[in-house]
């Protein structure tokens, strides 16, 4: 099989702080610690075990964003992927969930060959939980949302485990198909030192470049040419035949209004109990500041 892992660098949202918002309400990356989206982790361990469980499996991780990012695809390899492919181009800066899944979905047809598509259920940067679903309207595939573990394929259909309120069900779907994976399913594996040995000089163009802006001699470069799998790649809007007016802020009808800083006083917080009268005065509370209703 062919498996294809969405995963996105995100900001770690434990240290978030005041220049963590740029003025036109888009996320300023720089300012913020980058780390592997964790349901996306847990989307990777899943295709890992596929690829243990049925021999000739490959996986391929896909990613959109800064040079930087190519550093989820050393971590995709470190774990037991097989190659990755960084979607990197500033118009594809800004984007939303709608502007996502598209340079995702072109990504995707012009990889191909695929009979798995599986990703976290949200980023914790967005948590809208939407991207997976989108990518699978765009490619026409269909889709199992909130998965467990995949439990089986045969025959040309995957039997998966779902989460769903107040328990869990066992679904089949046919392949191609796009699964999103829960944060609860099995977390993913640790690196492997020797395939640390193996990717860690892999590098994409747009850091390769950095390096030599920066002065710095590209460290063996000999090493890339001999070994190609030490080459990231990188595609941008052109290579995926993508519109760019459907790519980045210009694609992404979603909009921030207004941000705010939100600090929390200990006098501002109260304890309630699970009595009928103090859930009752909770929800008069929200109601009343419109939290809800």
């Amino acid at each position: 099989m062919k498996i294809i892992v969405l995963a996105k660098q995100v900001p770690d949202t434990r240290n978030v702080g005041k220049d963590a918002m740029k003025d036109d309400g888009t996320i300023n990356r720089a300012a913020l610690p980058a780390i592997f989206n964790p349901e996306d982790l847990n989307a990777l361990e899943q295709a890992l075990r596929l690829k243990e469980r049925y021999p000739g499996t490959t996986v391929t991780i896909l990613t959109m964003g800064p040079g930087r990012a190519a550093e989820i695809i050393r971590e995709g390899l470190y774990r037991g992927a097989d190659d990755g492919y960084l979607l990197t181009d500033r118009a594809f800066a800004g984007a939303d969930t709608l502007a996502t899944s598209y340079a995702l979905s072109m990504a995707i047809r012009k990889i191909g060959d695929f009979d798995l598509i599986i990703g976290g259920r949200q980023a914790i940067d967005g948590d809208t939980a939407q991207v997976g679903p989108q990518v699978a309207e765009k490619l026409g595939l269909t889709q199992i949302t909130y998965a467990e573990e995949i439990l089986d394929i045969n025959d040309g259909k995957i039997t998966v485990k779902r989460s769903i309120t107040g328990g869990i069900e066992v679904v089949e779907g046919m392949i191609p198909i796009v699964i999103t994976v829960n944060g609860s399913a099995a977390p993913c594996r640790p690196r492997n030192a020797r395939l640390i040995q193996k990717y860690k000089r892999a590098l994409g163009g747009q850091e390769k470049a950095e390096l030599e802006k920066d002065g710095a001699s590209l460290p063996y470069p000999e090493l890339y040419e001999k070994y190609p799998y030490l080459n990231i790649t990188e595609w941008s809007v052109a290579d995926i035949n993508g519109d760019v007016k459907q790519c980045g802020l210009s694609g992404s009808p979603t909009k921030v209004k207004t941000i705010e800083n939100i600090v929390f006083q200990a006098k501002e917080s109260k304890t309630l109990t699970g009595s009928d009268a103090d859930v009752e005065e909770l929800i008069v509370e929200l109601l009343a500041n419109h939290t809800i209703g």
